[in-house]
């Protein structure tokens, strides 16, 4: 049992007491031939005994006895007890054995006394392959990947036990790609796999996503018969999820001989993960006994979907089965409430936090904030705040994050000067609240001020930087940015590429965007840099390359969204195409599953307006699920003018005033609609109008300089 586990009263008992002699060297058995055999002994009893002098022996030596008690020790992490063994096999001459030092070295290792370990290896006159493997296993438990590495590769012999211990170090370090390198290697030394081998690599492979890698692995356990082990069966059905084969998956899971509450709950994971929680909550009811990993996989399903009110009852189901709730389930619980703007739900689970003590955790505390400020109560989230223990920066930037999403920019830039320090979510969440609120210039000055005080930027950071230099639209900063992105090896990742692409398409280098949509390698794992470019090229007027690219993102099969459309309505708009953009908007529901907003409908109004389809146009607007705005009345009324349309024109108008009184460009639309239909008096009664409600016509201008 981990130390960590045991009540800290009970290492006093691990430490000799000054009036007990030190373990004799000589043992006396007091146990009979017919004594039946002792349970094993947990390893804080067995060192209490050890210490105290206790020992029955049965035909065993001191050396076995003073081993049997560093393993003690390695398994609790007492190294101070650890040390004191080793002082006496030292003063007996026993440390000089193999056995005994690789039960040293195994000791010093699991506490993480690398350097001892390494000391204890280095002094061994032969290199023992359970030395090296000792020491092989203790590097990678502490990271030290290259050391352990290099070790592997002097050793004598590699067996079973060497490769796998390094395939599993690999695998547990986020080297996947290597620790299948080292499987293969294993194999074509003729070194045969064990289960955990196998298990390592199945979850390595799982991270890779490749159902055809996958299923050669699949073949390999069938063919050396381990295929029904339960650990083998559970990372085979966790990989087949992982690549989205769930047909799969429940085979191997209904054919496995022995089920555990791991195996149910990977199974669990696989349909929740793919968002089917119908499916999910059946076999949620098929499993004998739930653990808290089931009722939170089953809550985190619902969330996923925004199904939040079955996420709760969910949720109660759980508190009433006698099952408390852990922090992850309630972050992901509160946010969901965040998200959803669902404020009472919210303050139910912010009591159970409160109940449970939760709430000194800096990340929840974080998380509640963030739930007031997306719910619109900036109050309560500035309450919690205050509430709350400031020493943690996470509660800071939440706040700040807070006042930037509420519009409350001067508020942020107040708690943002208040603060001890800051990191880079602090300076990254103040420059997007300066560009969110159309501030570029302020946003690129705290930017370089970043940069001055030594706090390096993120993606994060400069995706809002080039949003901020996309509004200027200057393209030599734009430059400027792309550089150093890479002169400070700043990942790219999918959404700073789509904002790299953004920023050149508004700073009107075009060109330059197609050059960095087609650098990136990796085109199947996000949709925004393909937003990016297919709206970019229909702003630029390239339509039929825009739509060209569409096509192709068709083929990746990537889940498309609402931004996706709208790139293509434009598109379909600077090029006339009526009929494609009126078969596109109709799929968004029907075929991709995306809603149509008020901007959807706006492009399809100016769609049908450019092509004089004005009675269709004006049927789509008071068909629309949402109530039209301004902009779309005006859209069509520009319409109306271009085509000399006098009747749906006043009925645009009429409808724009209704909604804004002060709204003058839509009588001066009207009654230049009215002057060329050659009905002058109405024109002049409409002028009248607008001088007598002193309305004025607001005068254009240009963002660009």
């Amino acid at each position: 049992m981990n130390i960590a586990l045991r009540p800290k009263s009970l290492l006093r008992f691990l430490i000799p007491s000054p009036s007990i002699p030190p373990p004799s060297l000589k043992w006396v058995s007091t146990t009979t031939p017919h004594t039946p055999p002792q349970p094993p002994l947990d390893p804080v009893d067995h060192l209490r005994m050890f210490f105290n002098g206790k020992w029955e022996q049965k035909h065993v030596d001191f050396e076995l006895q003073l081993v049997s008690a560093l393993k003690s020790c390695s398994s609790l992490l007492a190294i101070s007890q650890g040390q004191q063994i080793h002082c006496l096999l030292f003063k007996s001459g026993l440390n000089s054995n193999i056995f005994v030092q690789n039960s040293l070295i195994n000791m010093y290792a699991k506490c993480g006394y690398i350097a001892d370990a390494q000391s204890m290896f280095d002094s061994s006159p032969v290199l023992d392959s359970v030395s090296c493997n000792i020491m092989i296993a203790g590097y990678v438990k502490f990271r030290r990947l290259d050391d352990a590495r290099r070790l592997f590769e002097i050793m004598p012999r590699k067996g079973c036990v060497s490769y796998t211990t390094m395939i599993m170090g690999l695998a547990q370090n986020d080297c996947k790609i290597e620790s299948i390198d080292m499987f293969k290697d294993m194999m074509f030394a003729g070194v045969l796999p064990n289960e955990v081998t196998l298990a390592s690599v199945i979850s390595a492979y799982s991270h890779l996503g490749s159902i055809w890698d996958g299923g050669m692995l699949h073949s390999l356990v069938i063919k050396l018969g381990v295929e029904q082990l339960n650990l083998i069966s559970t990372n085979l059905v966790h990989m087949y999820c992982v690549c989205s084969s769930l047909g799969d998956a429940r085979i191997i899971f209904d054919e496995m001989p022995e089920r555990n509450i791991v195996s149910w709950n990977v199974m669990l994971n696989g349909y929740s993960k793919a968002g089917l929680v119908d499916l999910a909550r059946d076999f949620f009811e098929r499993i004998p006994t739930k653990d808290v990993v089931s009722w939170g996989t089953m809550i985190d399903g619902y969330v996923q979907v925004d199904r939040l009110s079955e996420a709760l009852m969910m949720y109660h189901a759980m508190l009433r089965s006698g099952l408390g709730p852990n922090e992850v389930m309630i972050v992901d619980l509160i946010s969901a409430c965040g998200r959803l703007m669902a404020v009472g739900e919210g303050q139910q689970i912010h009591s159970t936090i409160i109940k449970t003590g939760y709430d000194c955790y800096d990340f929840i505390q974080s998380t509640i904030i963030h739930f007031y400020a997306a719910c619109c109560r900036i109050d309560l989230a500035c309450l919690q705040f205050e509430l709350g223990s400031k020493d943690h920066l996470s509660s800071w930037n939440a706040l700040i994050a807070g006042f930037v999403r509420n519009g409350m920019i001067d508020q942020a830039r107040q708690i943002y000067n208040e603060m001890p320090e800051r990191d880079v979510f602090s300076w990254s969440a103040m420059i997007s609240g300066y560009t969110q609120t159309e501030q570029p210039s302020l946003a690129l000055e705290l930017f370089h001020g970043m940069v001055a005080s030594g706090v390096q930027p993120n993606e994060i950071t400069m995706v809002s930087v080039l949003s901020a230099i996309a509004s200027l639209g200057t393209l030599e900063k734009g430059k400027w940015a792309h550089v150093y992105i890479s002169d400070n090896s700043i990942p790219l990742s999918d959404n700073l590429s789509a904002a790299l692409i953004d920023m050149y398409a508004k700073c009107g280098s075009i060109n330059t965007a197609l050059e960095v949509f087609y650098q990136i390698q990796d085109k199947a794992a996000s949709v925004s840099p393909w937003n990016a470019i297919i709206c970019g090229l229909a702003m630029h007027g390239h339509a039929n390359l825009s739509l060209r690219i569409f096509s192709d993102l068709q083929r990746v099969h990537i889940k498309l969204n609402s931004i996706t459309f709208i790139g293509v309505l434009t598109a379909c708009c600077h090029a006339g195409l009526v009929e494609a953009g009126e078969r596109y908007f109709k799929s968004m529901k029907g075929v991709y599953n995306v809603d149509p907003n008020i901007k959807h409908y706006g492009c399809m109004v100016d769609l049908l307006g450019r092509a004089g389809r004005l009675e269709e146009a004006e049927k789509l607007i008071r068909s629309m699920p949402m109530k039209a705005d301004v902009v779309i009345w005006g859209t069509l009324l520009a319409a109306c003018r271009t085509h000399g349309n006098v009747e749906i024109g006043e009925r645009a108008a009429e409808s724009l005033a209704t909604l804004d009184t002060s709204h003058g460009a839509s009588r001066v639309l009207l009654s230049n609609i009215y002057a060329d239909a050659g009905r002058w008096d109405d024109s002049f009664l409409v002028r009248r109008a607008m001088q007598s409600q002193r309305m004025k016509k607001s005068p254009g201008y240009s963002g660009v300089v």
